[in-house]
C-alpha cells in the first residue's frame, strides 16, 4: 500500500521538476538527432536507445507532444519548432486513421497541445494555423467515433484495434479526442446525413467502460474486487451482449494490468473536468449531470483506491497485480518497489499516468468541498511523482535516450529488453511513460507557479 506523505507540498517538488526538464531536453534532442525518415516511430528503448516496434504507430503523438510540453514548461523555442514542424510533417495520417482507437493519444498530444498554447497566448496567434489544428482535431474525433459497436443495454463503445467485439480500458484516455471535437462544434455525419453527437458517443463509451471494465465489489464474478480493472471486455457481435473479460498485455483477464488501471485513473478525472464545462441542458439527454458525474466519479474513485491499496509504498506498481512471480516476493506491497528483483518487473509508466489521475481527482474533489477525500488522492499523487523525479526512476545518464526508467510495454509477448544476466526486463523507457512524466510534471509546475490549470481542452 502506498505510504502517502501527507506533509508533501507541490513546492517541495520544484527542484526535482527543474531537474526533470533539464534531462528531458537532452533526451528529446538526442532522439531528434538520431531520427531518420526510415527509422520509424520510437516506441521503447533497448540498451538506452529508442527503437520502433511496427505494431501500431500509437506513440508518434507522444514523441512530438513531448517537445511541445518541453517548450510549455521552459519557454525554449527550439522545442516548439521541433514539436510544431513534426506535427505538420508527420501527424496527418493519424488524423484519419480508421484502424485504431488511439486518436486521443496521437492527436490531442500534438495538435491539441499546439492549439492550447496558441489560445493561451504562449505562441503567436495565427488564425489559419489555429484553424488547421482545429480541423485536425475535429476530423480525429469524428473518425474515432466511427469505430462504434452498439451493446444490448442500449449503449455502445469505441472498439479497439482488435475489432468490433473488443472494448479496451485504454480508450478512456483517448476520449479526449471526442470531447475536444465536440467542444469545437463538430459532429460525425453518417448515412442519409444523420448527424451523430460526439458528446453522446463519449458519454456512452465512458458508461460502457465504467459498467464492464471496472469492478465495484458487488459480486459480479469470483474475482470482483472493488477497483480492479479488466484490460479488455469482449462482446458477442451478433446481439451486443457482454461475454467476458479479456486481456492483451496483462497477465490474465482476472488480474489487473496496472497500466490499464492507470488509464482509467487518468481518463475519468479528465472527463469530469470537461463535463464541468458543459451546461445542464447539454447533459439532459444522458440522464442529467447527477447521473453522468456520478458514473464517472464512481469509476475514478474505485480505480484510484485500488491503485493506492495494491501498489508498493513508494507508489510504483508491479506490471500486473496477479503476476505469478509476486507470490515469491513476500510482502512486496509493504516496502518500496524493486525494479531489480528477480521475479516480476515494475511498470513506472503506469505510475506516471496514475499520478496525474490521483492529482486531478484530488483537485476535483477538493474544489467541490470533499476536502478529506480530495487531500488523500492529491497527497498520493504527489508521493508517486516525488518517487519518479528521483533515481532509480529518473534517467540521468546522457547516454540513455529515455527519461523514465523501468517501464514495461508487453510482458506476455516478451517485447521488453532483459539485460544480460538478468531474469526480468528493467532499465528501459517508453514514449508514453516519458510523455506522461512530462505531462504530470507540467501539471504540478503550473500549480506551483499559479499558471492556468492544465487541461486538454483548455484554456
Amino acid at each position: 500500500m502506498i505510504n502517502v506523505d501527507d506533509s508533501l507540498k507541490p513546492t517541495d517538488l520544484t527542484d526535482g521538476i527543474g531537474r526533470l526538464w533539464q534531462k528531458s531536453a537532452e533526451k528529446i534532442l538526442s532522439i531528434e538527432e538520431a531520427r531518420t525518415e526510415k527509422s520509424g516511430t520510437p516506441v521503447f528503448t533497448v540498451e538506452g536507445r529508442y527503437r520502433a516496434q511496427g505494431w501500431t504507430e500509437w506513440t508518434q503523438g507522444f514523441q512530438h507532444g513531448s517537445a511541445i510540453l518541453q517548450f510549455d514548461a521552459t519557454g525554449d523555442e527550439r522545442f516548439l519548432a521541433i514539436g510544431r514542424n513534426n506535427t505538420i510533417r508527420h501527424m496527418a495520417p493519424h488524423v484519419t486513421h480508421t484502424g485504431v482507437h488511439d486518436h486521443g493519444f496521437n492527436n490531442v498530444s500534438s495538435y491539441g497541445n499546439l492549439r492550447r498554447l496558441m489560445l493561451e497566448g504562449r505562441i503567436g496567434h495565427d488564425q489559419r494555423e489555429l484553424e488547421l489544428y482545429e480541423l485536425a482535431l475535429k476530423a480525429s474525433g469524428a473518425v474515432q467515433a466511427g469505430r462504434w459497436t452498439g451493446t444490448s443495454d442500449g449503449d455502445g463503445f469505441i472498439y479497439s484495434f482488435n475489432g468490433p467485439h473488443s472494448l479496451f480500458c485504454d480508450s478512456i484516455r483517448s476520449l479526449r479526442s471526442l470531447s475536444l471535437a465536440h467542444r469545437l462544434g463538430h459532429r460525425l455525419m453518417a448515412e442519409n446525413d444523420e448527424a451523430i453527437s460526439l458528446l453522446d458517443r463519449m458519454i456512452q463509451h465512458a458508461r460502457s467502460t465504467a459498467r464492464y471494465s471496472i469492478y465495484y465489489g458487488e459480486g459480479r464474478d469470483t474475482y470482483d474486487v472493488r477497483g480492479r480493472v479488466a484490460h479488455e471486455s469482449v462482446f458477442n457481435r451478433n446481439d451486443g451482449r457482454y461475454r467476458c473479460p479479456g486481456t492483451q498485455q496483462g497477465y490474465s483477464p482476472f488480474s489487473t494490468w496496472t497500466r490499464g488501471l492507470a488509464w482509467i485513473m487518468c481518463g475519468y478525472p479528465e472527463q469530469l473536468e470537461f463535463v464541468d464545462t458543459l451546461s445542464d441542458d447539454d447533459l439532459v439527454p444522458f440522464g442529467g449531470r447527477h447521473d453522468v458525474v456520478g458514473m464517472m466519479l464512481r469509476a475514478a474513485e474505485a480505480a484510484c483506491d485500488y491503485y493506492i491499496e495494491q501498489t508498493p509504498t513508494d507508489g510504483v506498481p508491479y506490471w500486473d497485480t496477479g503476476a505469478p512471480g509476486l507470490a515469491r516476493m513476500a510482502d512486496c506491497l509493504e516496502r518500496a518497489s524493486d525494479p531489480f528483483n528477480e521475479h516480476e518487473p515494475v511498470d513506472s509508466s503506469a505510475a506516471a499516468i496514475g499520478a496525474q489521475g490521483l492529482l486531478r481527482l484530488g483537485y476535483y474533489l477538493e474544489s467541490r468541498g470533499r476536502t478529506d477525500d480530495g487531500e488523500r488522492y492529491w497527497q498520493a499523487g504527489l508521493t508517486v511523482l516525488q518517487t519518479l523525479l528521483n533515481e532509480p526512476y529518473l534517467s540521468t545518464s546522457p547516454e540513455h535516450q529515455g527519461l523514465l526508467l523501468h517501464t514495461i510495454y508487453h510482458r506476455p509477448r516478451g517485447w521488453d529488453h532483459v539485460p544480460e544476466g538478468a531474469k526480468i526486463p528493467y532499465g528501459e523507457s517508453c514514449q508514453w511513460g516519458d510523455y506522461h512524466l512530462r505531462e504530470v510534471a507540467l501539471f504540478v509546475q503550473r500549480i506551483i507557479r499559479k499558471e492556468p490549470y492544465y487541461t486538454f481542452f483548455g484554456p
